[in-house]
């Protein structure tokens, strides 16, 4: 008997769909054949599915069974077939029969041996992609049903065990349709690490502000101990929590990732990923043979921290170049093209020199001159030029160390300027399809930021003194955009602009 069923795969955030056809031969010796370019994981779904069927009390026809995954051409991998495929070989064998309904529907998941439906990554883009298509029912393992049911117009039913399906089918209600999820993320104003925590750095809180406020990416430059790295642990309670669309945006990157915790259906706060700087520029950028997203797209829309940036092998830090100006990676492999937003804030912490002390009022520097150029060159122009704001983290005054903080500024009054310059430039991109100042293209510079005489007078000079690039030039404005809308004001000024000069490079 021959059966079709639906499934999907994916290609990046991409979701493209796949016929698993089952035809159980009454002829021919007994075996087990999967074909349609699977990989190893879909291979050794054999022994799983025929396991998972003798342990959840059903017979394994001892027969012919083929089973096609279409189109034939498109490479196929993961654990998520097993539900499609041992349905099939139930329905093929006559060991049940799916009503009309359910042989429309999509299957997805990945079957353990003792029959146990488990999570499953990308249950989140089946649910878009049914939507699309107008399918109306979903069967998806009970603990990534979740990620499906915040997506309106289809019914999600959530499978623990196989038994529990074909109990399903034979009029058992076990299964029962998941309540759709009208979920909206709310704001968290609890945080982790505060502003007011850091003694003294004025200006490098007001940059953070700057950065917070309008997106922008933040060099912090000053020797070991100066509160580089707890300014850049207080940025996420700068940020405003993310707004439904945006949730959606990021949890699709992390359902394909496989990282979203059981049972989690929206992410609710933005990233803040932090990593080692021994990674791979495969583990910033993703990749493997069905590449997946790296750390640039885990921090889409939130925070990529690089602490002691210039400790990351060259090659990392220069694969970071693309994504830094589109907002968006592009991973190509033999047989796979895909595509994963990247559009973050980049935070990065370094010290002025090998040992860390140049400069420093009280310790002695014991670096040479040559250990200070190589050091710095690890940092190439075309990387600081993609940086908006460079501010120098001094030593700390003991005076400051010892004084009270009672009066320093806090992250819940800097989160308040923030969510105004947000609410701002909210409403300015509201048909552009971004939302902060350092996502504009020069089109939209030329469109939102305008100036008077005297501003771009000033502007021009720095361009001809400080021998400004063409991208540095359009970032310039971007950051004096940013500083105008955290006053208020609708059209840059001459104070605006002064104060952007402040933050170029220093290193």
């Amino acid at each position: 008997m021959f059966v079709k069923l639906k499934s999907v795969a994916h290609m990046g955030l991409v979701s493209v769909p796949v016929d698993v056809e089952i035809d159980v031969a009454t002829q021919g010796f007994p075996g087990f054949t999967i074909v349609g370019l699977a990989g190893k994981a879909v291979e050794e779904a054999r022994e799983r599915v025929k396991t998972a069927i003798v342990n959840s009390g059903m017979d394994f026809p001892g027969k012919k069974i083929t089973v096609n995954l279409a189109p034939a051409d498109l490479p196929k991998d993961g654990g998520a077939y097993d539900l499609p495929i041992a349905i099939g070989i139930l329905v093929a064998s006559g060991q049940i029969v799916l009503p009309d309904a359910s042989m429309s529907a999509l299957f997805y998941g990945e079957l353990g041996l003792f029959g146990d439906v488990r999570a499953t990554r990308g249950v989140l883009l089946v649910g878009l992609f049914a939507k699309k298509h107008r399918i109306k029912e979903l069967f998806v393992p009970f603990a990534s049903a979740g990620e499906a049911a915040v997506v309106d117009g289809i019914s999600v039913y959530p499978i623990r065990h196989l038994k529990e399906f074909v109990g399903h089918i034979l009029g058992s209600p076990s299964v029962k349709r998941l309540t759709p999820i009208k979920e909206t993320v709310a704001s968290d104003d609890a945080v982790e690490f505060d502003v007011a925590d850091v003694a003294g750095q004025e200006q490098a809180k007001r940059a953070m502000l700057i950065a917070a406020a309008g997106g922008h990416n933040l060099l912090m430059s000053g020797p070991p101990g100066a509160g580089k790295t707890m300014l850049a642990r207080a940025m996420p309670g700068l940020l405003p929590a993310l707004t439904t669309a945006e949730a959606l945006e990021v949890t699709r990157i992390y359902s394909v990732a496989g990282l979203l915790p059981s049972g989690a259906s929206l992410m609710r706060r933005r990233p803040f990923r932090s990593p080692h700087h021994g990674i791979s520029p495969a583990g910033i950028i993703g990749g493997g043979s069905n590449p997946l997203p790296g750390e640039v797209s885990l921090a889409h829309l939130g925070v990529l921290f690089l602490d002691e940036m210039a400790e990351f092998p060259r090659s990392v830090l220069e694969s970071l170049r693309q994504p830094m100006e589109d907002g968006e990676v592009s991973i190509v492999r033999v047989g796979a093209h895909v595509s994963y937003p990247a559009s973050f804030t980049l935070l990065s912490a370094v010290n002025p020199c090998p040992c860390g002390y140049l400069g420093h009022p009280k310790r002695a520097c014991i670096c040479s001159d040559k250990q200070v150029r190589k050091y710095r060159s690890r940092l190439s122009g075309p990387i600081i030029d993609r940086i908006d704001l460079h501010v120098l983290v001094p030593a700390v005054e003991t005076e400051k160390l010892s004084g009270a903080q009672g009066n320093a500024e806090n992250s819940k009054t800097m989160r308040e300027l923030v969510l105004k310059a947000r609410a701002i430039q909210e409403k300015r991109f509201s048909n552009d399809g971004f939302y902060t100042n350092s996502q504009m293209k020069n089109k939209h510079v030329k469109k939102y930021c305008e100036m008077d005489g005297a501003t771009q007078r000033i502007l021009k000079l720095a361009v001809e003194s400080y021998d400004l690039s063409a991208r540095a030039y359009f970032r310039l404005i971007k950051v004096a955009r940013t500083i105008a809308d955290l006053g208020g004001f609708a059209n840059i000024t001459i104070t605006h602009m002064a104060e952007a000069l402040q933050y170029r490079p220093t290193l």
